[in-house]
């Protein structure tokens, strides 16, 4: 879906839900609508799809809901969106789906957070590989892994000083739950924040 579809039809939404303001049958479909637009174009993790989920289902509040679309707009035009290719919606969904699997694994208490660990640091080298390989960057003699990709992204530009700090960092507690040191990652917060960073990183560099 390019730019341009992606605002006229947030503005399609917004007009109907001004129209309908909960008044008839057809809001809840509506909500339903808008509510899988934004999850599938920001995710649903965004505060722009978090805001429509307070939205009473029963009676949607028309006015509220078209202010929530009619911000979103405000948020594409400001450039916070790209176009992807075909190959690249597919690459950022398989890492959405890997990283909602790691949620799952860190709620179930009776799971070691390591795993999930494991996950999202598989998750992100495949993010990284992928990002190098567009931009037919090299690594030289090094092994290929998280370190030599973010380094090579950061000589680039492509990414910041402190991004390059943080991946390093979660590169860390991958490496320890892979060898097996658990008692380095017992903490369920630690994994919990090396998840919701690497989630904001893979979000934050997929739309620009």
């Amino acid at each position: 879906m390019k730019t341009e579809d992606i605002l006229a039809y947030a503005e399609k939404l917004a007009k109907r839900a001004l129209e309908t303001n909960g008044s008839n049958e057809h809001s809840l479909g509506l909500l339903a609508s808008a509510r899988e637009f934004l999850r599938a174009h920001v995710g649903n993790d965004n505060e722009f799809y978090g805001a429509i989920l307070f939205l009473d289902e029963k009676k949607p509040n028309g006015e509220a809901l078209a202010s929530v679309l009619r911000s979103f707009q405000e948020y594409i035009k400001e450039g916070f969106s790209v176009e992807f290719t075909p190959r690249e919606e597919a690459e950022i969904n398989v890492v959405s789906d890997f990283l909602e699997q790691a949620r799952i694994l860190l709620q179930d208490k009776k799971v070691h957070p390591a795993a999930a660990c494991v996950l999202i640091g598989a998750t992100l080298e495949e993010y990284l590989r992928n990002w190098v390989s567009r931009e037919s960057l090299k690594i030289g003699n090094r092994k290929a892994g998280i370190a030599a990709y973010s380094d090579a992204l950061s000589k680039k530009n492509l990414i910041s000083k402190q991004d390059l700090k943080d991946i390093l960092s979660w590169s860390g507690l991958r490496n320890e739950a892979a060898h097996g040191k658990w008692a380095e990652i017992s903490s369920r917060e630690r994994a919990k924040l090396m998840l919701e960073g690497v989630n904001l990183f893979i979000r934050t560099y997929s739309r620009r």
